[in-house]
């Protein structure tokens, strides 16, 4: 397993809290997105894969939505490519409306 392989940034937008979280994901890398799982920091496991495609290829973008009815910003978001590399970050998502992932 090889963590922190990809690199994140993030843009700063107004918070909303007891909402669904909503924002752009970007993979600015040069590795194929086949698994996003994401988990509010306090729990031990990750949740299931949320991607709605099949794969987030370099250069795509799209929307994300969490609405998982919890009144919680702060995740874990783990992002797994097609070769097996694993990357994860700790996230406030109600801060955020663009989360890019580059090598």
């Amino acid at each position: 397993m090889r963590i922190g392989l990809l690199a994140f940034a993030t843009l700063v937008a107004t918070p909303a809290l007891a909402e669904d979280l909503v924002f752009t994901l970007v993979n600015d890398s040069s590795y194929t997105i086949v698994e996003m799982n994401v988990s509010p920091v306090d729990e031990e496991l990750w949740g299931e894969n949320i991607l709605t495609v099949d794969a987030v290829e370099p250069g795509m973008s799209g929307d994300v939505t969490i609405a998982d009815g919890l009144d919680v910003c702060d995740y874990d978001l783990r992002f797994v490519a097609d070769d097996g590399t694993e990357a994860s970050k700790s996230q406030n998502l109600c801060e955020i409306n663009t989360f890019t992932i580059s090598d």
